[in-house]
């Protein structure tokens, strides 16, 4: 008698389970994790996925392996702090006056709008926590603060550029934890991994996003005695100088990487990998940065101004080992992140980015813009297709290239194609007749930043 009550005990727990399976089957997966990795001043053919032959990157070539690999990836900004601007509001910056570098007017203006809200904001409203580790760059006043920003956490620094050995008083700026000053132990590429390894670890069972944003490869040039040990074959002390400190880059990113795959949240987490805006490589630039094959520099409305390494990959969500061609751009990264997230964009946030989802998993093959643009003081872009006109800071008259046909931008065809110029023109009018005027000022010639100026006395200096 009990054998067969256990039996049929048995078999109704087994057609319980069989009944609710398809239920459980249908369940959404938890919502992911968020992690941008921001490189500064990364040019575009530094890294070996995207062509270069003296500096392997294996850390990042797998993170590209890993997901998909956005060929026409941009950024709305030439100059670092723009781009920032962008990335954290999925807007335009120049339509709330962030236009430049804040480096001229009042400390009191210099900075992210605080009518604007950050992806932070977002993401925190949506019960994650949010972490920042490494340069800030959108001002150093209190109210621009990253913890009046949305984020719980802030490791690393307010400025532009930090010295990559010392945190005392005598860099531009002290490394602080929250608004705790801290003197970091160590090369600072390793020290910003080490603290975002410990944010993921202290939140594995939290959802969280995490913006890491890296100050290598920017000024100044600064790199480990290990580094440069591997590129004594570099002829070009610059460019050794560069190799070294874009392998300390990617070894870090590989830390990082593995922190997520040994908590096991790699297969949902999703990683933005992006430089702020391409490599310094004009005369002056003292990092010997490539963007092959790619005209300009940083600061540069030329493609190898604004095209920058771009990847994202989601294991639980996105293919892997995918090129992407249609152009996409930084502020697409909020609104894609926060609808992974279950976070519909509304209508009122007037985001100029869009939700990239569909367009990563393959499910449309529409490109998400129908134009993008871009200005900076009296240069400025825009791109239609695979059209684009561009005019520069030493160039009054705008040119037209076929980006598909001509991707280093040497044939201009205005003079074959008048009528395309005007309508691209025009559409470009048409926008900044939108824009706010810049908050502060430029700091002209070539804004200001020591990535793009004659070196400085000592800047070579390595440990």
């Amino acid at each position: 008698m009990f054998s067969l009550v256990v039996r049929a005990a048995s078999a109704l727990l087994t057609l319980a389970v069989i009944a609710i399976a398809p239920h459980a089957r249908a369940q959404p997966p938890a919502r992911p994790n968020v992690l941008i990795i921001l490189a500064d001043d990364l040019g575009y053919a530094d890294i070996s996925v995207h062509g270069s032959r003296d500096i392997p990157t294996p850390n990042i070539d797998a993170l590209a392996a890993g997901g998909v690999r956005c060929t026409n990836g941009y950024v709305s900004g030439t100059y670092c702090s723009p781009t920032r601007a962008g990335l954290l509001t999925g807007r335009y910056q120049q339509r709330f006056g962030h236009e430049f570098n804040p480096h001229a007017g009042p400390v009191e203006v210099r900075g992210l709008s605080t009518a604007e809200t950050t992806i932070a904001d977002r993401f925190r409203a949506a019960g994650y926590k949010t972490g920042v580790i490494g340069k800030w760059h959108l001002g150093t006043d209190e109210r621009f603060h990253p913890l009046n920003r949305g984020f719980d956490e802030f490791y690393g620094f307010l400025t532009g550029s930090h010295d990559y050995f010392i945190s005392e008083d005598k860099a531009q700026s002290p490394i602080v934890r929250g608004r705790q000053v801290e003197q970091i132990d160590g090369y600072l590429t390793d020290v910003l991994a080490r603290e975002a390894n410990s944010f993921v670890d202290r939140h594995r069972n939290d959802p969280f996003f995490l913006y890491l944003a890296f100050n290598a490869v920017h000024t100044p040039m600064h790199a480990t005695d290990e580094h440069l040990a591997k590129f004594a074959q570099i002829a070009d002390p610059r460019r050794r100088i560069h190799a070294a400190m874009t392998a300390a880059l990617d070894d870090a990113v590989g830390k990082v990487l593995s922190q997520l795959r040994e908590s096991g949240l790699e297969q949902n987490t999703l990683v933005f990998f992006l430089s702020d805006n391409g490599g310094p490589t004009n005369k002056f630039a003292q990092n010997a940065s490539r963007n092959d094959p790619l005209r300009g520099s940083k600061g540069d409305t030329w493609e190898g101004g604004i095209r920058v390494p771009f990847i994202v990959r989601w294991p639980a969500a996105l293919p892997q080992g995918k090129t992407l061609d249609q152009p996409v751009i930084q502020l697409d990264i909020l609104p894609t992140a926060l609808a992974a997230a279950g976070v519909e964009a509304k209508p009122e946030w007037r985001l100029d980015g869009v939700n990239l989802l569909p367009l990563l998993k393959g499910q449309t093959t529409a490109p998400p813009h129908e134009t993008l643009y871009w200005r900076f003081g009296n240069h400025f872009a825009v791109r239609q297709g695979d059209w684009k006109v561009v005019r520069t800071w030493d160039n009054d008259r705008p040119q037209l290239f076929n980006l598909a046909a001509d991707i280093s931008e040497t044939t201009d065809l205005s003079a074959r194609e008048p009528q395309r110029l005007e309508r691209m023109l025009a559409v470009w009018k048409s926008w900044n007749s939108e824009l706010a005027p810049p908050a502060w000022p430029a700091n002209h010639p070539l804004e200001g930043d020591p990535s793009v100026r004659p070196a400085a006395k000592g800047a070579g200096k390595n440990r």
